[in-house]
């Protein structure tokens, strides 16, 4: 957990490939710990195919069953199927825009919100922005992406900054 938060957490990204990994990888924490997802991590990267979205996209019943049977990763029906939902989501979102990171960055001007909190209470579950990303996102056809899940994809991609004031990693 120490090497994710100091070396990745919170580093803005432009990168459609980590986007997308993260935005799964966020998915599929709902109602779990992130260490559990983290110790996870690379069963997903296996059984999802290196998190390439267009081999996602075309996942098929039967390897959504084997899916399901994979130690490796979160074995819920719905975030399951939710990886093939929200890659067919992300590719038409990427077409649109050029390119996720375009898309995404374009919600606060391609600038990093820095909040500085003094202390883990005065960080929120969900913002406004956090809202309007998450409500669009579902419009587009994502799932698993609700304002609480957004805003811990959106502190886990850089695009908002929420390192304590006395973390050695804020920058």
């Amino acid at each position: 957990m120490r090497a994710y938060h100091d070396s990745e957490w919170g580093v803005p990204s432009h990168d459609d490939s980590y986007l997308f990994e993260m935005l799964l990888l966020e998915g599929a924490q709902a109602g779990l710990s992130w260490s559990t997802i983290l110790n996870k991590r690379d069963g997903y990267r296996h059984a999802l195919d290196g998190f390439d979205p267009e081999r996602i996209a075309r996942y098929d019943d039967a390897k959504l069953a084997a899916l399901l049977g994979d130690p490796g990763i979160v074995r819920n029906r719905l975030k399951v199927r939710a990886t093939v939902t929200n890659a067919r989501a992300f590719l038409a979102t990427q077409q649109q825009h050029g390119s996720f990171a375009s898309y995404l960055w374009a919600w606060v001007d391609d600038t990093p919100v820095v909040n500085r909190p003094r202390s883990t209470t005065d960080l929120p579950a969900r913002t406004e922005l956090s809202d309007r990303v998450g409500k669009d996102l579902k419009r587009r056809g994502f799932t698993f992406v609700g304002s609480t899940i957004i805003y811990s994809y959106l502190q886990a991609v850089g695009v908002v900054n929420d390192h304590l004031v006395t973390c050695p990693a804020a920058r």
